[in-house]
């Protein structure tokens, strides 16, 4: 049986119909092959590059001795697609004047087809340039291309900074907060709920963990110039059995968002401090990252956005290079609300915009 390929990727095209282009080619977690295949494809008839692929991810990288060597990062899948009838954040993409419609449109295929552009039109870039294309971000962690691609290829993801072109509506969003996950217990006594005064009430017995969370005062932190808002809530409560049993245990999930300046351990032990009593077991936890924004490379990134920089609240892929070691920002096109939304959509100016300072900044000489 003959295999199909995918249509073949024109990367010199204007980079908000290759957006399009690239949403078109479905990949939903788990379903990137396609997608990949047409990148690797691509990528590979750039004489500037060395390419290598692992799965559905891709990496490639100029060697030309510069002496600084930057990252830029995006994966190729997507939640799946919206069910309802009539959304139009789907596949295959669709134009509403310039605003373009489609699944991934935001998060991230506009920030992908950046990378891509700016693979094929950097002929002599001030800094040496790598590009990772990955798979499988939208789920487990355990499954992450990135974290594959950086077991298997430590060298390929030795870097001065990296840019991570998440969805931030074009504004520079440095490092991240980091994130746990908490069952908090409480244990009580069975009985029928007719003589209630026999048992012991574990539901009731949460009350004070609830009232903890409500009362406590999140904290703001500076971490290199970024101010980190951090939360610490109940996302989900489970107890009882039956309508007319009282309940014997009561479960509440607790989520915290951690400024980066804390490891995992301290913010284990500030969760623990705040519901010292309680039966308390981390379940996840991922650490924040620090926005580097000192680094020579990171401040002439900024320059070249010319907007303040915001810190980033939620946790991405820029702490997995914080932990190589590797200060790492958040910057690409389009509103991160939208993202996964039934309407996702980005607008081409904001495409565009995006590989103007991306190319400014790397190839300030080569003209556009």
């Amino acid at each position: 049986m003959t295999q199909l390929r995918p249509p073949a990727l024109d990367l010199t095209s204007d980079v908000a119909l290759l957006t399009a282009a690239l949403i078109d080619l479905e990949s939903v977690s788990g379903n990137e092959r396609a997608l990949a295949d047409g990148v690797e494809a691509a990528l590979r008839q750039l004489p500037l590059l060395d390419v290598v692929r692992d799965g559905d991810s891709i990496l490639a990288r100029t060697t030309l001795g510069r002496s600084e060597r930057v990252i830029l990062a995006g994966h190729l899948d997507t939640v799946p697609l919206p069910s309802a009838p009539g959304a139009r954040g789907t596949v295959p993409a669709a134009w509403d004047g310039d605003v373009l419609y489609g699944r991934g449109a935001t998060d991230m295929k506009g920030g992908v087809a950046v990378q891509l552009a700016l693979a094929a039109v950097l002929t002599d870039p001030v800094r040496d340039v790598t590009f990772i294309f990955y798979d499988h971000e939208e789920v487990e962690a355990s499954l992450s291309g990135l974290g594959r691609l950086a077991a298997a290829y430590p060298s390929w993801l030795e870097a001065d900074f990296a840019v991570l072109l998440e969805p931030t509506d074009g504004t520079v969003e440095g490092g991240c907060n980091g994130t746990a996950r908490f069952d908090v217990t409480t244990a009580g006594r069975a009985a029928h709920s007719a003589r209630a005064w026999m048992g012991e009430n574990a539901i009731h017995g949460a009350a004070e963990i609830l009232v903890r969370l409500r009362d406590h005062s999140p904290a703001t932190v500076t971490v290199d110039g970024l101010e980190y808002r951090e939360s610490l809530n109940a996302v989900r409560i489970a107890g009882g059995t039956a309508g007319n049993v009282i309940p014997d245990a009561a479960v509440i999930e607790v989520n915290y968002r951690f400024a980066p300046d804390k490891t995992p351990d301290q913010a284990d032990f500030y969760v623990r401090q705040v519901l010292e009593g309680f039966d308390v077991v981390q379940t996840d936890v991922a650490a924040g990252a620090r926005p580097g924004l000192q680094h020579p490379a990171a401040a002439a990134f900024v320059a070249a956005v010319g907007a303040e920089p915001k810190p980033k609240y939620g946790w991405t892929d820029v702490a997995r290079f914080s932990a190589l070691g590797i200060p790492a920002v958040n910057f690409g096109p389009g509103d991160a609300l939208l993202a996964h939304t039934d309407d996702e959509h980005v607008h081409a100016d904001a495409v565009r915009e995006c590989l103007r300072v991306l190319r400014a900044w790397l190839a300030p000489n080569q003209g556009s």
